[in-house]
């Protein structure tokens, strides 16, 4: 009879114990960079920057050993405290920006409307600046020119989803799912989707982060407005299903096994 018994509980553990293990992920199913080749360097593609695009709010200041003939050239920085514009003392300043029209233009101080799409930040840069060499407005001049509204979001099973601005001119989806504060244990690593909308197409873009190949993918540096979803795994998303079959009868089993044990250690108490 105790043999029996210890049988029986031994099977209602190991149950338990399959049950348990079919519901948690696998280092293979978590690990980054699971085909990565060690002390075996790659080639880097180079990234020349993201390119202006329509609706883009983009800073130019230009600057040269004369302020006063720069002026002319610059937006005026206004002051302004909680969303509205005014003129304090202690009201913070900001630059004000220009905006990329749907037809890729923008007018600039003097010398007037510009195709600004499809140039990176730099290459704006030095059109400007040899544009006022050429027409005798400025020798020395310093163009610098910065995006205002280069936004990613990232959404899914991700520990801080939201909406994030970008410094600079670069990001990549693994700097934004940082930012992001990672993927939960529940957000598929093989399966990260990248929403592009360019050009009037809106496109969609799968990587896979458990593997090196995604550093080739046409979407690993994001350009602005981008949108990183993270799916959720199957045991997510029975978990978040109210009315879920699965997870109800897993429940039900670990507690049948639960009481199984615990007969099983009473009998074998009381046939002692």
């Amino acid at each position: 009879m105790d043999k029996t018994i210890e049988r029986i509980r031994t099977a209602v553990i190991c149950t338990m114990a399959i049950v348990m293990l079919a519901s948690c992920a696998t280092v293979k199913d978590i690990a980054y960079f699971q085909d990565k080749a060690i002390d075996n360097p790659e080639q880097i593609d180079k990234h020349g920057g993201i390119v202006i695009q329509p609706k883009d709010m983009i800073s130019i200041v230009v600057s040269c050993r004369n302020p006063e003939l720069a002026t002319m050239f610059n937006l005026p920085v206004v002051s302004y405290q909680a969303g509205s514009e005014i003129v304090t003392s202690t009201a913070q300043q900001r630059l004000l920006g220009y905006v990329v029209d749907n037809d890729g233009f923008i007018d600039f101080p003097v010398l007037g409307r510009m195709q600004v799409a499809g140039m990176t930040r730099w290459e704006l840069s030095e059109t400007i600046r040899n544009t006022l060499l050429e027409e005798g407005y400025l020798n020395d001049a310093v163009v610098t020119v910065e995006f205002m509204n280069f936004k990613v979001s990232v959404l899914g099973e991700v520990n801080k989803p939201g909406t994030y601005t970008i410094e600079g001119d670069k990001v990549t989806v693994l700097q934004a799912l940082s930012l992001a504060g990672d993927l939960t244990i529940f957000g598929k690593r093989n399966n990260v989707t990248v929403i592009r909308e360019m050009d009037g197409e809106r496109v969609f873009y799968n990587i896979d982060l458990c593997s090196v190949d995604m550093f080739k993918s046409p979407a690993y540096n994001l350009l602005q407005n981008d949108i990183v979803y993270v799916e959720p795994s199957e045991i997510k998303a029975r978990q978040s299903t109210l009315d879920d079959k699965g997870l109800r009868m897993t429940s039900i089993m670990i507690s049948s096994g639960s009481l199984l044990v615990s007969v099983a250690t009473l009998l074998a108490t009381l046939i002692k």
